[in-house]
C-alpha cells in the first residue's frame, strides 16, 4: 500500500512478514478492538529470496502449531503427516520410537513447504483488517517513550514494535561448524507417516516425509562445511552413494530428486525486550539449530503468548505497556531456554567423536525407548513446548 508522506499512528507494528510475524498479526486482529491499527511491515510473499528462485526449505510444524494455524485459516493445502519419529545413531546401538498414539494426537506434526505456508498466511492477512505495509529494510528508532519505524514514504509511530523474522539477535552465539545440505530425495521403500532423525559424527541427518508425496522425503543433512561443499558439487550418482553410506538401507535405495542447497548453522539468542516499547519474537529473538525442527514452532508460541498478553493493553493502547511486556518476557523465558538448550546440546553431544560419549548416547536412546516416563515428557515438549 502507498502511505502519505506524514506520520501515521498504529497500536502495534510487526516488523517481519514471515510465518511468525503473519501469525501474530492474525492473532492480534482477533483480539484488537480496532484491528486496522495493527500493521505488518515487511516484504510481500514471494519476494523474500530476491528473485533467486523458489525457497527450497520445508518446515516441520508440530501438532500444536498446526492446530493454531488451522484455526487462523492459514494452513496450506499440501502437507505430509508425521505419525512416528525414528531416532537412531549411526554406528552405535540404541534407538527410540516416538508414536502419535501414545500422546493421544492424530499426528506428531506435519511437513509443509516454506513458500506454500507463507502464501497461505499472506492470503489470510490480506483477508483480515490488518494493514500490510511493504518495505524491504524498515528501521526502528526510539524517541523518549515512543517507537517509530522509518519508511520511504512516512514515519510510522507505534505504541509497540514487534521485531520478527528480522536481523539475528545480538547475544549468545555459537558456530556449530556445521552446514545443512537440503535436498529432496526419493526412497525405494517409503514408509508412510514416518520421519527419521539419525545422528552421525558430523551432525544429525533427517529424512522427513515430503508434502508432494510419491515416496519423496525432505533431506536435512548436517555436516562439516567442507563435506557440505563436496556433497553439493558431487554428481547425482556419487551423492546417492554417499547418502546411502551415511544413512543406510532402512528405506531402500535413496536417490536425489531435486536441487541441493546449503545453509550455515549457528545459534543466536538475544533479549526478548531489546528496547523501549519493543519486543522480539521468532528469529529476531532466537535462531536455533534445525535438529528436531523446533525453530518455527518456538516462534509461533512466542506469537501466541504475546497476542494473549497484549489483549488487555489493546483496550487502552494509550497506557504504558512496560510492565505487561516485562511479564510476557518472564513468562517466555523457560520455554525459550529449554528449547534452545535441547537443540543446542543434541547436535554437539552426538558429534563429539568420543567413543565413551557415543556409547552413552546410545544407552540414552535405548533408555528413552524402554521408558515412557523418560520419553513422553521430551516428546510432549517437542510437540507443544512449555505454554504459559
Amino acid at each position: 500500500m502507498d502511505l502519505p508522506a506524514q506520520e501515521v499512528d498504529v497500536d502495534v507494528a510487526i516488523v517481519g512478514a514471515g510465518p511468525v510475524g503473519c501469525t501474530l498479526a492474525l492473532l492480534l486482529a482477533r483480539v484488537a478492538p480496532r484491528p486496522q491499527r495493527i500493521a505488518l511491515v515487511g516484504r510481500a510473499a514471494g519476494a523474500a529470496r530476491g528473485g533467486s528462485g523458489a525457497d527450497p526449505r520445508t518446515l516441520a510444524v508440530n501438532h500444536g502449531s498446526r492446530v493454531l494455524l488451522e484455526q487462523l485459516g492459514a494452513w496450506p493445502a499440501a502437507a505430509a503427516s508425521i505419525e512416528t519419529v525414528h531416532v537412531s545413531q549411526r554406528g552405535r546401538l540404541g534407538r527410540t520410537l516416538i508414536r502419535h498414539e501414545e500422546l493421544g494426537v492424530p499426528r506428531l506434526g506435519s511437513v509443509v513447504g516454506y513458500e506454500a505456508l507463507l502464501a497461505a498466511m499472506a492470503q489470510a492477512v490480506a483477508d483480515s483488517p490488518v494493514r500490510f505495509i511493504e518495505a524491504q529494510k524498515p528501521e526502528v528508532r526510539h524517541s523518549g517513550s515512543a517507537a517509530y519505524i522509518e519508511l520511504p514514504q512516512a514515519s510510522l509511530s507505534c505504541g509497540i514494535v514487534v521485531q520478527s523474522d528480522g536481523v539475528r539477535p545480538a547475544g549468545l552465539q555459537r558456530d556449530y561448524g556445521q552446514e545443512a545440505v537440503l535436498a529432496c530425495v526419493r526412497a525405494e521403500r517409503p514408509r508412510s507417516g514416518w520421519a527419521y532423525e539419525r545422528f552421525t559424527d558430523e551432525g544429525p541427518l533427517a529424512l522427513l516425509p515430503h508434502p508432494a508425496g510419491g515416496g519423496l522425503y525432505s533431506l536435512v543433512w548436517c555436516c562439516t562445511p567442507e563435506h557440505a561443499r563436496q556433497l553439493r558439487a558431487m554428481d547425482t550418482a556419487a551423492f546417492d552413494a554417499a547418502l546411502r553410506e551415511r544413512y543406510g538401507e532402512r528405506l531402500g535405495r535413496l536417490s536425489l530428486a531435486g536441487e541441493r542447497h546449503v545453509f550455515p548453522l549457528s545459534l543466536h539468542t538475544g533479549p526478548t525486550l531489546p528496547g523501549s516499547r519493543t519486543v522480539a519474537i521468532g528469529n529476531a529473538a532466537q535462531t536455533l539449530h534445525p535438529v528436531a525442527g523446533q525453530g518455527l514452532n518456538l516462534g509461533l508460541r512466542d506469537a501466541a503468548q504475546l497476542a494473549q498478553a497484549l489483549a488487555p493493553w489493546l483496550l487502552q493502547p494509550q497506557s504504558d505497556p512496560s510492565s505487561l511486556l516485562q511479564h510476557y518476557a518472564a513468562g517466555r523465558r523457560a520455554d525459550r531456554w529449554l528449547t534452545a538448550g535441547i537443540t543446542d546440546l543434541l547436535p554437539r553431544v552426538f558429534a563429539t567423536r568420543l567413543a565413551p560419549v557415543e556409547h552413552a548416547c546410545g544407552l540414552a536412546l535405548l533408555a528413552l525407548d524402554l521408558s515412557s516416563a523418560l520419553r513422553l515428557p521430551l516428546a510432549r515438549h517437542l510437540m507443544q513446548g512449555l505454554r504459559g
